[in-house]
């Protein structure tokens, strides 16, 4: 099996998993909290531009583990929490942080939640520095040992 497909079917295989993790969450405080990761996530670099708020939304509406939401309903919040930012780097951010927050301690959702914002992330094939210093951030908010996910 070559590099690619090998790397395609580990991809797929973990989004498996998050699938089935995900409908088991199907509720409003974990999706917000989804969507607010990837927006923070999508900010790291200082601004969220359009074009890359249509690639993520694209990402998003596509991904499987986010397939037991309506897409419509992903979209709408992940484009209110990138406006909070877009709108204010200090308060907006510490706006969505705190939805990020309402699924702490909530059992296995901050570490699905954190994984599917990662495979939106890494969507374009780069986990910049900057993104991950957010990723961290948004672990330390969540309890979670940010290194697991930044590694």
């Amino acid at each position: 099996m070559s590099f690619w497909n090998k790397l395609k079917q580990n991809a797929n295989d973990a989004m498996a998993g998050l699938k089935t993790k995900a409908a088991q969450y199907n509720n409003a405080p974990f999706r917000d909290a989804t969507m607010a990761i990837c927006a923070l996530v999508a900010s790291a670099d200082g601004k969220i531009e359009d074009s890359e708020k249509a690639a993520i939304g694209a990402c998003i509406t596509s991904l499987d583990a986010l397939k037991v939401f309506a897409p419509a309903d992903l979209i709408a919040k992940f484009t209110e929490y990138c406006d909070q930012i877009n709108k204010d780097a200090v308060f907006g951010k510490i706006a969505v942080m705190g939805v990020v927050g309402k699924i702490k301690g909530k059992g296995e959702q901050p570490d699905t939640a954190v994984q599917i914002a990662l495979a939106v992330a890494n969507s374009d094939g780069d986990f910049a520095a900057s993104e991950k210093k957010v990723v961290a951030d948004i672990c330390r908010t969540l309890g979670l040992d940010g290194a697991a996910y930044t590694a």
